[in-house]
């Protein structure tokens, strides 16, 4: 159990390796530049990560799943009107084209291994996390009528990261954020559709 200072320690060392892998790459990292730009020590270092610079990476890349949330709160957390869910999609495309072609969390779990049990960890963490909020948010929309009541939240919530997930992936390969927008605007229309179609039952 890490003391308050320990902790912030940690967590300084932690984001210190990010800022240096959002500027140099994962290969241009040093244990050195991490150390001068946290303003810690080897021994300290190693002490918050005995196993080196993959476990270093590790609790980097689990930094970066818990960004990819942050970045789109508060209105991930709060889908229960429309508006909210405009901003929230406004806020996932702002976000994915502000980072464009390069995505440090990719980089990271391709550099611990994707099929290794702690990258995968890291990454199904973030996907039921997204999941979940967005699922909450259809069924607040569902219990107040303005989704469709046979709509069913689990798989819609998962059909809509997976949206993102096949729109982020074209936005790396081309640069564009059109196909992100345009996968979330069905969605939405989606969603809103449902509860026309209820009405009109």
């Amino acid at each position: 159990m890490l003391t308050k200072k320990g902790a912030a320690t940690r967590q300084r060392i932690v984001d210190a390796a990010a800022a240096e892998i959002r500027e140099r790459g994962v290969n241009g990292t040093t244990l050195d530049d991490v150390c001068r730009r946290s303003g810690t020590g080897k021994s300290q270092l190693f002490h918050y990560f005995p196993d080196g610079k993959e476990q270093l990476l590790l609790a980097v890349a689990q930094r970066e799943a818990d960004r990819v949330l942050e970045d789109q709160q508060p209105h991930l957390g709060s889908l229960t009107t429309w508006t909210a869910w405009e901003k929230w999609r406004d806020a996932v495309v702002e976000r994915y084209r502000r980072q464009g072609v390069h995505c440090p969390l990719g980089v990271l779990i391709t550099e611990l291994g994707r099929h290794t049990p702690a990258a995968q960890e890291v990454t199904g963490r973030l996907i039921e996390q997204w999941e979940a909020q967005v699922r909450a948010g259809i069924e607040a929309m569902r219990e107040s009528g303005d989704v469709g009541a046979d709509v069913d939240p689990e798989r819609t919530a998962m059909a809509i990261v997976a949206a993102i997930q096949g729109g982020v992936t074209i936005l790396m390969s081309t640069g564009s954020a059109r196909y992100l927008r345009s996968a979330l605007d069905l969605c939405l229309d989606h969603l809103r559709a449902s509860s026309r179609a209820g009405r009109v039952g």
